[in-house]
């Protein structure tokens, strides 16, 4: 399985990379907090589990680097990593050196990396450092990952492979329609028959997030009603049912990959507003709809 890693922050890449090493080399290893490192990212002293072999691990002061782009497939030969490695990387190594805090040095990155510059790679790093080293690409972090089910889990992974195969298109024109609606607060939805506690149960969607951000939408959504059953909005009317059968049928497939539905809100919002700049000015609206899906029983489990 490929996950698009470049879509992490560089935060949560390096908590990919302290997890790995928790398998590869053991659970000793200890993470540092944001901030100024010194070339280190994390560490870890002993005896590895099964890195670079079982047969021969590495045994003694091991630092841990990692360095995350948010570029889609960079590779390790680009001029931007190579000037990292020069300016940032082999000083801190000399610098840990000297502090006699090193001994073995692996380089964790998302970026593709081939076989000869790979090698290059360690050439450098053996003539100007003479610390044992390794450089790891995205190739063996994805071999990683799949070795280590439990690391994609652990950092829900799977969030970055939302299949969203819905037309966000339609939802972009029923919204600019509405959007020239002028919005008035009205009566709660009369929907038949809800028991929104037991949908929320049943979605596991926490409490803090429909008494903070649903609740505050609840007095506009028989205004989304009235429009959408408009006989004028026919068409919008169409495109809705048409979107939320799509979002719908994704939720449903994928939603064990989502511990809460705050999640999947969260996402869906950031997919539609992302792949629509011209929904900035109203991005309010964007939550409204989603929240008028959920709370009128067209998304998420409601039995």
């Amino acid at each position: 399985m490929k996950y698009p890693l470049e879509n992490l922050t560089d935060t949560e890449f390096e908590k990919l990379v302290a997890l790995i090493c928790s398998e590869i080399l053991g659970t000793g290893t200890v993470v540092f907090t944001d901030g100024k490192d010194g070339g280190r990212d994390a560490k870890f002293y002993g005896r590895a589990n099964n890195f670079p072999s079982k047969s021969e691990p590495w045994n003694g002061k091991i630092v841990i680097q990692a360095k995350h782009t948010d570029k889609v497939n960079a590779s390790c030969s680009e001029s931007p990593f190579q000037t990292i490695l020069k300016k940032s990387v082999l000083p801190a190594i000399k610098k840990l050196k000297t502090d006699k805090k090193i001994e073995f040095y692996l380089l964790f990155t998302n970026r593709k990396l081939s076989g000869i510059q790979d090698a290059k790679i360690e050439d450098i790093f053996d003539e100007k450092t003479e610390i044992v080293n390794r450089l790891i690409g995205l190739e063996t972090i994805e071999l990683w990952l799949e070795q280590y089910p439990s690391i994609v889990k652990t950092l829900n992974l799977n969030k970055l492979l939302l299949p969203l195969s819905f037309n966000e298109n339609d939802l972009k024109e029923i919204i600019n329609s509405f959007s020239k609606v002028d919005k008035k607060k009205g009566d709660l939805p009369k929907i038949p028959k809800r028991d929104i506690e037991k949908k929320n149960k049943l979605n596991n969607l926490s409490k803090d997030y429909f008494n903070n951000v649903i609740t505050r939408n609840l007095l506009y959504l028989e205004q989304i009603r009235e429009f959408l059953t408009n006989p004028i909005n026919a068409e919008y009317l169409g495109k809705y049912e048409n979107t939320i059968d799509d979002i719908n049928e994704e939720i449903v497939v994928h939603r064990e990959e989502f511990d809460k539905f705050d999640l999947i809100f969260s996402y869906l919002y950031k997919f539609i507003v992302e792949n629509n700049s011209e929904l900035n000015s109203n991005r309010s609206l964007v939550r409204l709809f989603l929240h008028y899906m959920y709370y009128n029983c067209d998304i998420g489990i409601n039995e």
